[in-house]
């Protein structure tokens, strides 16, 4: 029962990293693609954890905890680009 609720979370996730990757493409604003990035590296992360509990392989935690921090750190980055000002919408 639980592998059946893993696979239809990560198909549920699988959509919603689908539907950030389109915001990421349209956005409007630049603000609104560094949210998408940030939502979206989340998704992965969220993919990657389900994934590693689906095979029961403790080699998926170590690599998600590797792109939290990457994704951390790409976060603030960004954010100290658009804070600059030097970003045209």
């Amino acid at each position: 029962m639980i592998g059946v609720v893993i696979w239809i979370s990560m198909l549920m996730m699988g959509v919603a990293f689908v539907l950030n990757l389109v915001r990421l493409i349209r956005g409007p604003a630049i603000v609104d693609r560094a949210l998408a990035v940030d939502t979206l590296y989340i998704n992965g992360l969220a993919i990657l954890i389900l994934f590693g509990m689906a095979l029961d392989s403790r080699l998926f935690f170590e690599v998600a905890l590797l792109i939290a921090l990457f994704g951390f750190f790409s976060t603030v980055v960004i954010s100290k680009y658009i804070l600059r000002g030097d970003v045209i919408d």
